[in-house]
């Protein structure tokens, strides 16, 4: 937790923290679940930071595929190597085009065959059931295997973190591979934390009363409640307004931050204005 809020500026609860711990020591892959924007992403990059690692990145969406995560050939240097031969037969030269030189690395070979990395698996909800059959040798035995190459494996396993906003049930495959942490929304007094170490010269009172009306708001019946991230877009406007309170005139001036929602924005208003009120 330490190294992670000194190095990284990222604060963990204790839970993530030794989740992460545990993975990380066991060679084992994290999946992370939470609402969208409560820091799951913005983890892996802790973790990157403290460990001293790059980042490898896979965004997940419908239609991902092996050659976007995996490998590909530069089939256009393959063409040129064959015309580069000249006329005839080249049948017996084949193997030549499936050399290592013409292969293109994506994330997932970048994280197995180069220095130790982290590897995100971004909002793996998002893909299609088929992706996740890809993974299973890699989240399994830090390995891929190429036809035409045979199998890579990683010398120093990459640590892999798998992230999911939960709008469809990864499969049971991958997370009996992977160790788990559900990341909620931070309670007030570590959000107010949060806000000051993400908003430089925050007053402690604008972020504690911005953090109590977050934790208000998330229990309403919105269309969309505000993240963390949305939190801390909302106080960083507000001290770049030079509110040092939420007066009706800075909520008014800094909402757009908060609410995506129309029917949101009376709600969101009314709370924000009567924290102030109340105080």
């Amino acid at each position: 937790m330490d190294q992670l809020e000194r190095r990284a500026g990222y604060l963990a609860g204790t839970g993530l923290a030794a989740a992460a711990f545990l993975a990380c020591r066991g060679n084992r892959p994290l999946l992370l679940e939470g609402a969208p924007g409560v820091g799951k992403t913005a983890f892996a990059g802790a973790m990157a930071t403290v460990l001293g690692r790059p980042l490898e990145r896979v965004q997940c969406y419908p239609g991902l595929d092996a050659s976007q995560v995996l490998y590909d050939w530069n089939f256009s240097a393959q063409m040129l190597a064959l015309r580069a031969a000249g006329e005839g037969d080249h049948t017996d030269r084949l193997p030549e085009l499936w050399d290592d030189k013409y292969l293109v690395a994506r994330p997932i070979l970048r994280a197995l065959r180069g220095e130790p990395a982290v590897l995100l698996i971004d909002e793996i909800d998002r893909a299609e059931e088929d992706f996740e059959a890809l993974l299973l040798q890699v989240l399994d035995k830090f390995e891929i295997t190429i036809p035409e190459l045979g199998t890579i494996r990683a010398d120093v396993a990459p640590f892999v973190i798998l992230t999911s906003n939960r709008t469809r049930e990864p499969h049971d495959a991958v997370k009996r591979r992977c160790f788990y942490h559900w990341i909620d929304h931070p309670e007030p007094e570590l959000e107010a934390r949060i806000l000051r170490c993400h908003v430089d010269g925050l007053p402690p009172d604008l972020a504690t009363a911005v953090s109590e009306a977050m934790a208000e708001l998330r229990r309403l019946e919105l269309v969309k409640q505000p993240s963390l991230a949305e939190a801390i877009d909302y106080a960083r406007a507000m001290h770049q307004l030079g509110a040092t309170a939420q007066t009706p005139k800075m909520v008014d001036a800094a909402i757009s931050t908060l609410v995506k929602h129309h029917d949101d924005e009376e709600p969101v208003r009314r709370v924000l204005v009567g924290e102030q009120r109340s105080r």
